[in-house]
């Protein structure tokens, strides 16, 4: 029989604030421009620095650079990946905008590999909406002058402006989200397959280490002897809360209301505890060897996944006192 596996996806909004710094040079691109920071020894960075390598003080002074450069390497790339810039093949290139003394790292739409070499010249494809983001470059394009009017959005090309000047007095972006998404096909162990393969029958299993005879559940080689596991054990679909947390920040894809509590069960049978949530009863009543009992979902809804316990709540068991879990924590 072949060991369990499927697609899973690893996903989060990467949200970061960007300081006075980045914040002037992203609201620079929403307006079409790129601003660098001038440094202590007069080079122009691109991005611009926080703070200067040399002084190790604030960089103040934000000067305009040209939306046109120089690619001073690059890389292609014939297979793009979802939430990369371009959704055909397209050169990974550093390029060093006029202006600037540093290179800056984006994608080239040249159409094809024999197009991209060190030294072309390219400039800036706008996107056409913009909201203070990295992703505000569309990409470059080969060509050798200031970006063409875009009949996209009507705005005709700026010119490179150096000086104070250049110091935007838009509104700083104050806040950058980053989506991050990683898919990925998990294949299960031995014992995870027989582990998941019980929960599809309803029952719960661990496995014991054959030298310090320890029940890990789910089934794993023992992290304390680097042992596999050599016997399967039945455990109890019940347990104590050994410790928790009490969840009252809301985040993105939650399913419950905060507050709301993820508690670690040491399952009867087992030697280490499951993370698992507890319900049905207040958040501000969990506490340490509280007895708590599996709420299974319906059976027609099984499958090979832990999911098949919705959660756990109060058994009615008098508490467990603290030294039957205290080496457990």
């Amino acid at each position: 029989m072949d060991t369990l596996s499927a697609p899973l996806t690893i996903a989060f909004d990467y949200t970061r604030s960007l300081g006075p710094v980045l914040g002037r040079f992203m609201a620079g691109l929403r307006e079409r421009r790129v601003l660098g920071g001038r440094t202590s020894d007069g080079r122009v960075h691109v991005p611009p620095l926080e703070y200067d390598p040399v002084t190790l003080t604030p960089v103040t002074d934000l000067v305009e650079v040209s939306p046109t450069g120089t690619v001073v390497t690059w890389t292609w790339t014939d297979h793009p990946r979802e939430g990369q810039p371009l959704d055909r093949p397209f050169g990974w290139a550093l390029i060093r905008l006029d202006g600037a003394d540093t290179a800056l790292l984006h994608a080239v739409d040249a159409g094809s590999a024999e197009v991209m070499r060190t030294g072309m010249r390219v400039r800036i494809r706008w996107a056409v909406d913009r909201t203070g983001h990295i992703n505000d470059i569309e990409c470059f394009e080969p060509g050798d002058g200031p970006p063409a009017q875009d009949a996209r959005d009507g705005q005709p090309a700026q010119t490179a402006r150096d000086g104070p000047q250049a110091q935007t007095a838009r509104e700083p972006v104050t806040i950058m989200t980053t989506p991050i998404r990683l898919h990925y096909r998990h294949t299960t162990s031995a014992e995870e397959d027989g582990y998941l393969r019980a929960l599809a029958d309803g029952r719960i299993i661990g496995q014991r280490c054959p030298a310090c005879r320890k029940v890990y559940v789910p089934p794993r080689v023992c992290p304390a002897c680097g042992i596999a596991p050599d016997e399967v054990v039945p455990v109890a679909d019940r347990g104590t809360v050994t410790t928790f947390c009490v969840v009252n920040v809301p985040f993105a894809g939650q399913r419950l209301t905060p507050p709301y509590v993820v508690a670690q069960v040491l399952l009867d049978g087992a030697d280490i505890p499951v993370p698992h949530l507890i319900l049905g009863v207040p958040a501000e009543a969990v506490r340490m060897g509280l007895r708590v009992a599996a709420v299974w979902r319906d059976r027609s809804a099984w499958a090979t996944t832990p999911e098949n316990i919705d959660h756990f709540e109060p058994s009615g068991e008098p508490d467990a006192p603290y030294e039957s879990f205290a080496e457990h924590l």
